[in-house]
């Protein structure tokens, strides 16, 4: 029988996630769905692939399960799933330089990949005595999204050509938003700190197909080709390969979204930049979450919308704020109330006091903030969006 106490948090769970249309912080269970396509002659190749691969795979801390499965209509089609203890070890993984690695033998057989993520929300069957475990491992309530998928990239420039690249890059010709039928580019927003970019993307239908078509528009590969020179790390477009792993490695996953009740169409758009201490990047992410959903239910809060993109030690949080930044506490928009959790977490706390203990918590903060805060290259919408 289910109790007033549990009713009560079931009801603040969906509310919650009213606000929430994305997050990996929630402790559910996580299924991947990696569909293949293999190249016609190469499935043994690709089998021995796989099997080297799962041993190794099995051993990553998180890793449940996993099943490979051949179409028995097309040989060249093949599915891999896996269970994973929840999202976040997963995410750590699979953005690791150990992940780029263990796939390579992969490649040579594959000609396309595309991988989707879910939480488990409901199953059936099952051990009777694992019922009240595997309830707490599942999604509590459905999220509520607002049809919008939200991706990013990052890289490196060589110090040094910050100004070029910046000019380079606010300097083109917006690709066409529209895609095909379902799918469009809604907006792009890129920033910078220093010698570091961040391409952040909203997309309404395929994120993939978007992203393809993006790097398809003869506007964006010359700005790609332009900024090549001045990147730290080599890469070569006509070589696939060389795109890939670069790509790979640039991806930023949002790993966190959530939107305020308010809205405002003349908020404005900031990014912050958290240098997470070594290994404590996910935690960074997942307090900022929490204290973003925390925000989201204060009226008084002038944060409308956050998205949070993690990988490995690069944090990046595209907030929208009422009346700009001018207007708001800077403890409210850093997102971290507690100076003591900014120094264990970050390394902001050192540079705004360079270790010096004489800094009042408001003056730290705020030269946290002003630290964390990227300078905006370039914001557009589509027309429509």
């Amino acid at each position: 029988m289910t109790t007033t106490s549990e009713r009560v948090a079931g009801s603040r769970a969906r509310q919650a996630s009213h606000h929430v249309s994305q997050s990996v912080f929630d402790g559910s269970r996580l299924r991947v769905v990696l569909l293949v396509d293999v190249h016609d002659g190469a499935q043994q190749e690709f089998l021995e692939a796989y099997e080297q691969l799962c041993h190794q795979v099995a051993s990553v801390p998180g890793h449940v399960s996993d099943q490979l499965c051949q179409s028995i209509e097309n040989p060249s089609q093949w599915l891999i799933t896996s269970e994973w203890e929840s999202a976040p070890p997963f995410l750590a993984w699979v953005n690791s330089e150990e992940h780029v690695r263990m796939v390579e033998p992969l490649h040579s057989c594959v000609r396309d990949t595309r991988s989707l993520r879910f939480h488990v929300v409901r199953e059936t069957g099952g051990p009777a005595n694992d019922a009240g475990q595997a309830e707490r491992r599942l999604q509590t309530a459905p999220r509520v999204g607002d049809g919008l998928i939200r991706h990013a990239l990052t890289f490196t420039v060589k110090p040094g050509s910050e100004e070029i690249v910046a000019k380079i890059l606010a300097d083109y010709a917006s690709p066409e938003p529209k895609v095909d039928d379902t799918t469009r580019l809604c907006r792009t927003s890129l920033f910078m700190h220093g010698n570091r970019v961040v391409r952040a993307v909203e997309v309404r239908g395929d994120l993939l197909a978007a992203l393809r078509h993006v790097a398809r528009q003869p506007e964006v590969r010359a700005v790609e080709e332009a900024i090549n020179p001045h990147l730290e790390q080599d890469r070569d477009l006509n070589d696939p390969e060389s795109a890939r792993v670069f790509f790979t490695r640039a991806a930023l996953p949002a790993v966190h979204h959530v939107t305020a009740g308010r809205q405002d169409s003349r908020a404005e758009r900031y990014a912050l930049y958290y240098p997470a201490r070594p290994e404590l990047g996910m935690k960074l992410a997942e307090l900022l979450a929490r204290q973003d959903e925390a925000a989201a239910d204060d009226p008084r809060s002038p944060i409308l919308r956050s998205t949070i993109f993690q990988r490995d030690d690069v944090v990046v949080r595209l907030i929208d704020v009422h009346g700009g930044l001018e207007a708001a506490e800077p403890v409210q928009v850093l997102g971290l109330s507690d100076a003591a959790r900014v120094a264990e977490l970050t390394t902001l706390l050192d540079e705004a006091t360079g270790r010096s203990a004489s800094a009042s918590k408001d003056d730290s903060l705020a030269r946290c903030l002003e630290l964390a805060r990227m300078d905006l290259v370039t914001d557009r919408r589509s027309p429509d969006a």
